[in-house]
C-alpha cells in the first residue's frame, strides 16, 4: 500500500498500480532527475561553507577495518542464531525505524548539518503538526544550477543557506506502508527516481525510512530476501 502526501495532507492512498496512474511526483522547482551525490561531494560542499563560517562539523568516517569487523561480527551472530532466520519479503523487514526528519521551516544550513551529522542522503520533511509533506534529498541540495561558485560573495551564500527546506523539497511525495511487498517498493523507486521512501503507518505517522541501500543490503545479507514465493 502506498500513499502520497503534500502540503494539503494525504492526497492518495492505494496500490502500486493505482499510484503509477497518477503520474510522476515532482518537486516545486525540479525539472529533471538528479543523480545521487557521494561523500566526496559532501566534503567539498561543507569545505566551501566553512569559508563563509556556515559549515557544521562532519563526523569522521570509520576506519577501513571497521566494516570488516562489523561484517565478521554479524556473520558470527547469524551463525549462532540460525533458528531465528526468516525470509525477508516486506518493507518492515528491511526499513530503518525512527526516521531522521526535518521540518519545512528548517533552513538549508540546518538541513545540511543534519544530513552530514547522520551521513544521510535524504530526510522526510514534516509540517508543524508532524505530518509528512515532502522529502529533501542531498542531490537536490547539490544541483549545479543552484550552488553559487566558490568566489561568490558571502551574502549570496548566506541567502542560499537561509532558504527554507519547503522551497527545495520534493512535494507531494510518495510513502509506503510497512506491510508492502519489497518488489512493489522497488518498482516505485524506479518509477520516481527517488532514493527511498518514508514509511507511514495507518495514522499517517512517519515511523521509518526505506532506501535503495536497504534493499541492496538485504540482497547480500543473511537471512535472504524471499521475493518470488
Amino acid at each position: 500500500m502506498f500513499s502520497v502526501y503534500g502540503k494539503a495532507g494525504r492526497l492518495f492512498r492505494g496500490s502500486m498500480e493505482d499510484l503509477r496512474k497518477i503520474g510522476p511526483t515532482s518537486a516545486l522547482s525540479r525539472t529533471k532527475r538528479t543523480a545521487g551525490v557521494g561523500r566526496e561531494a559532501i566534503d567539498s560542499f561543507v569545505s566551501l561553507l566553512a569559508q563563509h563560517g556556515s559549515a557544521q562539523a562532519v563526523p569522521a568516517m570509520p576506519t577501513q577495518d571497521a566494516p570488516h569487523r562489523d561484517a565478521m561480527a554479524a556473520y558470527a551472530q547469524t551463525a549462532s542464531n540460525q533458528h531465528l532466520r526468516h525470509p525477508l519479503s516486506l518493507v518492515r523487514d528491511i526499513m530503518n525505524p525512527g526516521a531522521i526528519t526535518l521540518f519545512e521551516s528548517s533552513t538549508v544550513a540546518q538541513a545540511w548539518g543534519l544530513l552530514a551529522q547522520h551521513q544521510l542522503g535524504q530526510a522526510p520533511v514534516l509540517d508543524t503538526a508532524g505530518r509528512l509533506v515532502g522529502l529533501l534529498t542531498r542531490a537536490e541540495l547539490m544541483r549545479a544550477d543552484r550552488l553559487p561558485g566558490p568566489q561568490t560573495h558571502a551574502l549570496v551564500w548566506q541567502a542560499l543557506l537561509a532558504q527554507s527546506v519547503a522551497e527545495l523539497m520534493w512535494t507531494p511525495v510518495p510513502s509506503v506502508a510497512p506491510e508492502t511487498d519489497i518488489r512493489r517498493l522497488a518498482r516505485v523507486l524506479l518509477d520516481t527516481g527517488l532514493p527511498g521512501l518514508p514509511v507511514v503507518d495507518e495514522r499517517d505517522s512517519v515511523i521509518g525510512f526505506v532506501s535503495r541501500t536497504d534493499i541492496l543490503r538485504a540482497v547480500v545479507a543473511d537471512p535472504p530476501l524471499d521475493l518470488w514465493t
